[in-house]
C-alpha cells in the first residue's frame, strides 16, 4: 500500500501542489492552488472548488457566496482570513470551469491527496465546516443523509466536530425559502459553534 507524502510545512504543501503533474492545465492558465491555512486554525471550511471571481483574485470566497458565508457564521472579514481562526480548503483548489449548469465539480480524489496532508499540520481544529454534498460526502460517508437538505437538517447528528451546511450562493434563496428551519434553527446554531470554536 503507497503511504502518504509527509509534509513539514505548507509552503512546501503549496509547492508540491503546484508542481503535480496533475494540475498541469491549471498552472498553464496562470491559477495558482486556492486554499488558506495555518498551524493554529481552529475552523475548517471545506466548500466545492473555488469560483472564477475567487480563482482570479486569488482569495478564497472572493464573491457575493464568500459575504454570505460570513453572514451565516457570524464572523467579519478580518476575522475569516486570519489563518489562526480559519483553514480555507475546498475539494479542489482549483477553479474547475464552466459546465452545462453552472461550475463543473471538484476533480475527484484531490481531497484525497492533499487534505490529510494539510489537516495533520493543523492539530487544533475544533470544528468543520462541510458546505455542499460533495464536502460532506468525502467527510461523513455514509452518515451523510440521501440528500443536502436531509443531511443539513440533521446537522446536529453530525455535532460537536462537524456542521454540514448549504452553499451560501445567492441563488440559492429558493431553497433557503423552502427551508424556514435553515434560519429559525440552523443559523443560530452554526453562529454558536462557531464562537465557542474560536473564543
Amino acid at each position: 500500500m503507497k503511504s502518504e507524502p509527509s509534509f513539514a510545512s505548507f509552503v512546501e504543501i503549496r509547492r508540491e501542489i503546484v508542481a503535480d503533474a496533475d494540475n498541469a492545465e491549471m498552472a498553464a492558465k496562470g491559477y495558482l492552488p486556492l486554499f488558506a491555512a495555518g498551524p493554529r486554525a481552529r475552523i475548517a471550511v471545506i466548500g466545492q472548488a473555488p469560483g472564477r471571481k475567487a480563482q482570479q483574485s486569488n482569495i478564497a470566497w472572493n464573491d457575493p457566496s464568500g459575504a454570505r458565508l460570513r453572514e451565516w457564521i457570524g464572523v467579519t472579514e478580518p476575522q475569516f482570513r486570519d489563518p489562526d481562526l480559519f483553514a480555507l480548503l475546498p475539494m479542489d483548489f482549483f477553479y474547475p470551469g464552466k459546465g452545462a449548469a453552472g461550475d463543473l465539480p471538484p476533480r475527484k480524489a484531490f481531497a484525497d491527496r492533499w487534505h490529510p496532508p494539510l489537516l495533520r499540520l493543523m492539530p487544533e481544529i475544533r470544528l468543520t465546516v462541510l458546505i455542499g454534498r460533495y464536502a460532506q460526502e468525502h467527510y461523513l460517508g455514509a452518515r451523510a443523509g440521501r440528500n443536502l437538505t436531509e443531511t443539513v437538517r440533521s446537522f446536529r447528528d453530525y455535532l460537536p466536530d462537524r456542521f454540514p451546511l448549504a452553499h451560501p450562493s445567492p441563488l440559492n434563496f429558493r431553497w433557503q425559502a423552502r427551508n424556514p428551519w435553515f434560519d429559525a434553527e440552523l443559523l443560530p446554531a452554526l453562529k454558536e459553534h462557531v464562537a465557542a470554536a474560536i473564543g
